[in-house]
């Protein structure tokens, strides 16, 4: 499928989304849209592989016979059925019933089947349980088919969801696949429905420009990134990673360099979000091996795998990337200044986490990797705690690039942020900033960075160059002497010289101006004598 037709069959679904949600906020209608787009492809999956597995026993259909060929390979093969599901459960870590698939489903659909609902609540029960639990468990249960959203009882809300579930199946069918194509159209959904959902955005979605920054920063080569991007990271890490799609870019970004990820992580606090990005992961052909999302509260630190305090056990990233809510209100007890994460540097102030995010990441980040983080821009001077942690963090050599982005990039926020950089480990004893904040195209309700934005962001820092107006490198003596203020503005000013007036000349102009001004009265004046009429 082209990237013509899939912003179509994006463009298509999203028609078909802000047609029949009705009286629904467009965060509300996201989760139902995506489940049933999850479910599609889940089915999809499985019937290639059934398919696979059965080999020539794999029912061929008439075009006029509506069943699912595995629907069909189940009532002629009873006794199997128990021994091709082990088998299934095996290759692909999930059964679905032949009743549960998204044709079967898509046919009761339309036929306006009564049992639509029904078979509905079912397969996604039988998903969830029947399924590996790591991958599978509770991934429906935010979905509520029973809300009044969808109608004030069963016979309306089954109406309504054989409406939605028609419309989508007639959208994609419409389209050309290949195997990525529900999850290109399941990320353009998520950034449409941020678009849609105000505030409530920042909670699950970063921009792909914003995004294509960090993944660009985090998958080159650490100590000299003019070496390119690195052949494999290990371990890639996002402790607020909402949807997922930041985590599955920086895969993108390695697997077009050629390169390799070994695993990746994620956490999420928000449960509903977290279904989310489980699903994302999926619908990009991440197989459940290969990544690990946790369902918890990154600040309290409740995923085990972290918790490590022997150093020696540490579980380390090399790329870690977050973007995490600004200027979050937290409660950080006496006990937790101990924590292992904080007890060096301090912790962040109750009105501002965000230190305690970068301090959380931090901790875990390997010797020779990188990491990325959006943060608001208060956090590069704001007195107190966080200049504390500001200082520590510049001393020890941490801190290895500065980038400030324009205002109004977020769908949750208008003010302008910053990208921090750092390391364990870096080969430049200076900090480059980058004062990008004038380069953007402007939008009338959001402004957007263009490649050629991002490309020069990651080229300045790929190859630390230095640019009037745009980026400097800074030495730490200059950075000590503004007292380990961060301001971008302080390094890099983007304000035009003025320009230098010579007063003698301007003064020598206005006299030879007047000296012309009264030579032409006199002229004229000599005229309107001749006239008859008086001087001026």
């Amino acid at each position: 499928m082209t990237e013509n037709n899939q912003t179509q069959l994006g463009n298509t679904l999203w028609k078909i989304a802000d047609e029949l949600r009705g009286a629904m906020n467009a965060d509300q209608f996201r989760d139902y849209m995506l489940s049933f787009l999850f479910l599609r492809y889940l089915s999809d999956n499985y019937e290639a592989a059934a398919k696979k597995e059965l080999g020539k026993d794999y029912p061929i259909l008439k075009d006029n016979d509506k069943r699912t060929p595995l629907a069909v390979w189940y009532e002629q093969n009873k006794a199997d059925v128990a021994e091709f599901e082990k088998q299934m459960r095996r290759k692909v870590h999930y059964v679905i019933e032949p009743s549960h698939l998204w044709n079967s489903i898509a046919e009761l659909a339309k036929t306006q089947s009564k049992e639509l609902l029904r078979t509905l609540q079912e397969g996604f029960k039988y998903i969830e349980n029947e399924s590996f639990e790591s991958t599978f468990q509770g991934l429906f249960s935010e979905i509520n088919l029973d809300s009044d959203k969808l109608g004030k009882n069963y016979e309306e809300r089954n109406k309504k969801l054989c409406n939605i579930i028609q419309k989508i199946a007639e959208g994609i069918n419409s389209f050309d696949k290949n195997v990525d194509y529900l999850g290109d159209a399941y990320e353009f959904l998520i950034g449409k429905f941020a678009a849609g959902s105000g505030q409530k955005a920042g909670e699950f979605y970063t921009p792909q420009r914003i995004s294509d920054i960090l993944s660009a920063i985090v998958t080159l080569d650490s100590q000299d990134p003019s070496k390119g991007e690195k052949k494999k990271i290990e371990r890639v890490l996002d402790f607020a990673c909402g949807s997922g799609s930041l985590l599955l870019n920086v895969r993108k970004k390695m697997n077009d360099a050629g390169g390799t990820i070994g695993k990746i992580y994620g956490q999420e606090k928000n449960i509903t979000t977290y279904n989310l990005a489980r699903m994302n992961m999926l619908l990009h052909g991440v197989k459940d091996t290969e990544f690990v999302i946790h369902h918890g509260d990154t600040l309290v630190n409740d995923w085990e795998i972290l918790n490590e305090i022997n150093p020696s056990k540490k579980l380390e990233f090399d790329a870690i990337v977050a973007n995490p809510p600004f200027s979050y209100r937290w409660e950080p007890s006496e006990e937790m200044g101990q924590d292992f994460r904080f007890k060096s540097y301090g912790l962040a102030p109750k009105s501002a986490a965000d230190f305690a995010f970068l301090l959380h990441g931090f901790h875990f980040l390997s010797k020779e990797g990188t990491m990325a983080i959006i943060l608001p821009h208060g956090v590069l001077f704001r007195s107190g705690s966080e200049e504390k942690i500001r200082r520590k963090l510049l001393e020890d050599g941490n801190i290895d690039t500065v980038i400030g982005l324009p205002a109004n990039l977020f769908f949750s926020t208008g003010i302008p942020v910053c990208i921090l950089v750092l390391k364990k480990c870096k080969k430049f004893d200076d900090v480059l900033f980058v004062n990008a904040v004038d380069h953007f195209e402007k939008g009338k309700r959001q402004n957007s960075l263009l490649p050629e934005h991002i490309d020069k962001i990651v080229n300045t820092y790929k190859d630390r160059k230095e640019e009037i107006r745009y980026s400097r490198r800074v030495t730490m003596d200059e950075i000590i002497k503004n007292e380990f203020n961060l301001n971008i503005s302080r390094y890099v000013s983007t304000s035009l010289d003025e320009e230098i007036i010579d007063l003698k000349e301007v003064n020598k102009k206005l006299v030879d101006l007047d000296k012309d001004i009264a030579k032409a009265r006199e002229t004229h004046n000599k005229f309107l004598k001749e006239l008859g009429l008086p001087p001026i």
